[in-house]
């Protein structure tokens, strides 16, 4: 008898439709087979197959079987098909009718004790089925919800889905998500003088310009750094939804199971590797953490100790917003775009900037800062370089302005951006920036000269005016940029020009 049973598996954060044809042979000797390219974790799932339906009380049938998993050609992994496959056997074995499957799908690893487990890709494996309706584990059942709606059933065990599917019963209920408990964030009233780098904050912000922040240890770069998500708009629907399929691909949990709310932070170790960092593998391409703070913020801490294969892995990413992964049987796209935050020392010793107080050779701190490329440090739209705070700032001083008042700021910033049909002002075409971004004689000016003295390039060019722009959206200057705002974005990057002597 034969039995055809719709699933899915996960391709980098999208999910794949399968079917599983499972065919029980008589008169032919007992056997078990899986065919359509199936990895290891797919051809195991013989053995968790079988002892979840004798302990669910059904027969392992002594026949042949035979499992394929069509399309044939495209390599299955994963344990996403533990349930279609134990239904596939329960049906074409004659224990479960045919028609109490019509239009069903199934997600699910199954336990030895015949329960169903939760899996990773829960959220973008729902989305791309199209049955009415659609069998997921209980414990995820929530998060299935997010994109499948009514069509999601749920149930905790074996037991329970064929009494619901062949008697009758009744379903697990399936609880809607919250919203994601939002934690106390970081204030950057905790962060006392430091105005250069406050103003950085704001306008990276604003703007969706990539920040990196040099400075000795104690001078506040990670307090600044930490405190960036805080003052970013909330997420819109479609982006929560893009922030949660990517985190279901992962593996990674959200509280509550409902949309998150505000945008992703990652800091990733420097001891992160390039698949870590931007994503990838093998038979299973898994988002990275690149790919993690899609729609957020991704934080590198001690940036001069990542390797620099590593950090060139993310010139394309931040140029494109996406990580395009390649192997030899599959291909991906992965999600990535987030606003890159860095943070290093002026040297090794990190005492770089304060005379006579360096340890390092000069041949140490040139090694030290070409650990970042030449394309990435250009990829910086702000570089801005921190000294440590004064005493009276730190003893007695005033608390700096709140996260939201400045978030405030932001969120008007960015409405000047979405009504010029982008999301933020760093997503300007280079096309359009002479329409968008009208600039004063005397700030062109300024422009040129900084061109032809080789301290700009062409890209840099087109960064500063897009700072520029935020800048002036930031003081409400109206549709035409001045030479103060262009000073200001051309301050802002003084921080490369320091990073750049080192290197020579």
């Amino acid at each position: 008898m034969l039995a055809c049973i719709s699933s899915a598996i996960l391709h980098g954060v999208e999910g794949s439709p399968v079917s599983v044809e499972v065919h029980v042979a008589d008169g032919a000797l007992p056997g078990f087979s899986i065919v359509g390219l199936p990895d290891t974790a797919v051809r195991e799932s013989r053995d968790r197959v079988r002892a979840a339906l004798v302990t669910s009380g059904l027969k392992w049938p002594n026949r042949r079987m035979t499992v394929n998993l069509a399309p044939s050609g495209v390599k299955k992994g994963g344990v996403w098909l533990d349930l279609p496959i134990a239904i596939g056997i329960a049906v074409a074995s004659g224990q479960l009718a045919p028609e109490c499957v019509e239009d069903f799908a199934f997600v699910g690893e199954l336990g030895l004790d015949g329960s169903l487990r939760s899996v990773p890709g829960i959220v973008p494996l729902a989305a791309s089925l199209s049955a009415r309706r659609v069998v997921v584990p209980s414990s995820c059942a929530s998060e299935a919800a997010l994109v499948a709606g009514t069509k999601v059933r749920a149930t905790s065990s074996v037991k329970e889905l064929m009494r619901a599917l062949g008697e009758g019963g009744s379903w697990d209920e399936v609880v809607t998500g919250s919203p994601m408990t939002r934690v106390a964030e970081p204030d950057l009233r905790d962060v006392r003088g430091q105005l250069a780098g406050r103003r950085a904050l704001e306008v990276a912000a604003s703007g969706g310009h990539h920040l990196l922040l040099v400075g000795p240890p104690g001078s506040g770069k990670t307090m600044l750094a930490t405190r960036l998500a805080g003052i970013l708009p909330p997420l819109g629907r479609e982006e929560a939804l893009e922030v949660m399929r990517v985190r279901s691909a992962a593996g990674v949990r959200v509280p509550g199971g409902g949309l998150p709310e505000r945008p992703p932070f990652r800091a990733p170790h420097h001891s992160a590797t390039e698949v870590a960092l931007v994503g990838g593998g093998t038979a299973w391409l898994r988002p990275g953490e690149a790919s993690l703070a899609h729609c957020g913020v991704l934080f590198l801490d001690e940036l001069g100790e990542f390797p620099a294969v590593v950090l060139d892995m993310l010139r394309q990413p931040l140029e494109e917003g996406v990580v395009r992964v390649a192997r030899a049987r599959a291909a991906a796209d992965l999600p990535a775009r987030f606003l890159l935050v860095g943070a290093m020392n002026p040297c090794p010793c990190g005492e770089g900037s304060l005379r006579g107080a360096c340890r390092c050779s000069d041949r140490d701190r040139a090694r030290y800062t070409r650990r970042l490329s030449g394309p990435l440090l250009d990829r910086f739209d702000l570089a801005v370089s921190l000294s440590r705070p004064d005493v009276e700032d730190l003893v007695g001083g005033p608390p700096g302005e709140s996260s939201m008042a400045v978030a405030e700021r932001v969120r008007f910033a960015r409405l000047e951006a979405v009504a010029r049909g982008v999301r933020c002002n760093s997503e300007l075409s280079t096309s359009s920036l002479e329409e968008t971004i009208p600039v004063t004689a005397e700030a062109a000016a300024l422009l040129e000269r900084r061109l032809r003295s080789g301290t700009l390039s062409a890209r840099g060019l087109h960064r500063v005016r897009r700072v520029a722009r935020t800048i002036a959206d930031l003081d409400r200057a109206g549709p035409v940029v001045g030479e103060r705002q262009v000073a200001e974005a051309l301050s802002l990057r003084e921080g490369r020009s320091a990073l750049l002597m080192e290197r020579t």
